[in-house]
């Protein structure tokens, strides 16, 4: 997680999301830094507009949910039981 928060902060001071300055970020704050992770990061980023993305999940989030407003998923389905006594006698059937 802090790999995409280091990411984030990157991002938000202008700076490039390369891995060096990714192992930059991270190293700052004590952490040792796992050289496999910091490329899988960059490599995903690449060709990614992380402010288009950040603006697009600000949006999603923001959405309503659609619907009722949630007044329906409050509601509680009751819940069907199967007759005991009929489970019963299917039983002692098998056993004669």
């Amino acid at each position: 997680m802090e790999y995409m928060y280091g990411a984030l902060l990157l991002h938000k001071l202008g700076q490039e999301v390369s891995e060096d300055n990714l192992k930059k970020v991270i190293s700052a704050t004590g952490a040792s830094v796992d050289e496999s992770k910091v490329k899988v990061l960059v490599t995903s980023l690449k060709g990614v507009d992380i402010g288009e993305q950040l603006a697009n999940a600000s949006m999603m989030a923001a959405a309503p949910a659609g619907g009722t407003g949630g007044a329906d998923a409050t509601k509680e389905e009751p819940k069907k039981e199967e007759p005991k006594a009929e489970a019963a006698e299917g039983l002692a059937s098998l056993f004669g």
